[in-house]
C-alpha cells in the first residue's frame, strides 16, 4: 500500500476477477468517493499481481487495514462484515469519513450489502435493493471485458448513491439545527406549531430531539410557490397517525369549499386523512389553526 493516501499518484485497486457482487461494487465506490476518484481497478486472483496494488478488497485472503488489505473470506477473519463494511471502517478510521456520516452509511446501504454478502440476510423478491441492482450489472457480462465494463458501470451507479447520502446527510444534520432551534421557540411561545423557514427533512431531526414528547402537534414552513403548509406531526417516527389532526370539518376541501369551513380567506386545500392543510399566508394558516383551536400547545394529549 501507498504510504500516503494523499500521494498525486492514482490508487490502484485489486479485488477478484469473474462475477462481482454489492460489496466488492460498494467497497471500490467508497474508496473513489472518499479518497481517490481516478484509482483505477485491477480484476484478478493473482497475489503477485494484487501485492502491487495499493489497496486490495474482498479477494486476497489478508485483512490488515495497515496494509491496505480488506478481504473477509479467510478463516482468520471472524467478524460481521463483507469488504465494504471494512472498507468504510477503515475510511472511519483514517478520517476520510467521519463518526457520524460512516454511522449513516452503515445504517441506510453497507450493512445490508454486509448482511446479504456473508449469508445474514436475502434481499426480498421483488424489492429493488442495492445487492438485487448490482445482479443486474452481472447479468449484462459474459465475458472478462464485459464484466470489466460492467463492474465499473456498477460502481458509477454505487458512487452516485453514496453522494447522494452523503448530500441527504448533510441536510439532515442542517435540518438538525434548525429543527432544534424551531422546537425550543415553540415551547418557549407555549404554540402548537414548529416554524420554520422553508422545508427541511424534519421528521428525523424532531424525533431525534424527544418529539414523541414534545408539546407541538404542527409543522409549518412556506412551500416553493410562496403557499404555506401546515403538516400534523405524527405521534412516532413513520407513524401515519396524527398527534393531533386538523379539523374533519376541513377534510377533502379546496378552494371556497375550504374557506367557507375554516372562515379564513386564502385557505387553499386540505387533505381528506387531515394531515396537511395549505393556505395562501403564513397569517391565514395561524388565523385558521387558531379559530379551530388549534394553536394552543395545550391541545397535545388532550385529544
Amino acid at each position: 500500500m501507498s504510504e500516503s493516501l494523499e500521494a498525486p499518484v492514482t490508487l490502484a485497486i485489486g479485488t477478484h476477477s469473474g462475477t462481482f457482487h454489492a460489496d466488492d461494487v460498494m467497497a471500490v465506490a467508497l474508496i473513489r468517493t472518499f479518497v481517490d476518484a481516478d484509482a483505477t481497478v485491477v480484476r484478478t486472483r493473482d497475489d503477485a499481481v494484487l501485492d502491487r496494488c495499493d489497496l486490495v478488497v474482498d479477494v486476497g485472503g489478508i485483512f490488515d487495514p495497515a496494509k491496505g488489505r480488506f478481504d473477509h473470506h479467510q478463516a482468520s477473519y471472524t467478524g460481521p462484515h463483507s469488504s465494504a463494511g471494512l472498507v468504510l471502517n477503515w475510511l472511519e478510521d483514517e478520517g476520510k469519513v467521519s463518526s457520524e456520516l460512516a454511522d449513516y452509511l452503515r445504517k441506510e446501504a453497507v450493512e445490508y450489502v454486509d448482511a446479504v454478502d456473508v449469508g445474514a440476510t436475502s434481499p426480498t423478491i421483488g424489492v429493488p435493493c442495492l445487492p438485487r441492482l448490482v445482479e443486474t450489472f452481472v447479468a449484462q457480462a459474459d465475458d472478462d471485458a464485459s464484466r470489466l465494463a460492467m463492474f465499473e458501470a456498477a460502481v458509477v451507479m454505487n458512487r452516485q448513491i453514496l453522494q447522494g447520502m452523503v448530500r441527504e446527510h448533510e441536510r439532515l444534520v442542517e435540518a438538525r439545527t434548525v429543527v432544534e432551534a424551531a422546537m425550543r421557540k415553540a415551547e418557549a411561545e407555549g404554540t402548537s406549531v414548529v416554524e420554520l423557514d422553508r422545508y427541511y427533512r424534519w421528521k428525523p431531526a424532531y424525533f431525534e430531539l424527544g418529539g414523541e414528547s414534545h408539546p407541538t402537534a404542527f409543522m409549518m414552513f412556506p412551500a416553493d410557490n410562496g403557499t404555506y403548509k401546515v403538516l400534523a406531526i405524527p405521534p412516532v417516527l413513520g407513524s401515519f397517525a396524527q398527534k393531533v389532526s386538523l379539523p374533519e370539518s376541513w377534510g377533502g376541501k379546496m378552494g371556497e369549499e375550504l374557506q367557507a369551513a375554516t372562515g379564513v380567506e386564502g385557505s387553499v386545500f386540505c387533505h381528506k386523512n387531515l394531515f396537511i392543510a395549505v393556505f395562501q399566508t403564513r397569517e391565514g394558516a395561524l388565523k385558521a389553526l387558531g379559530d379551530a383551536g388549534l394553536l394552543g400547545s395545550e391541545i397535545v394529549g388532550r385529544r
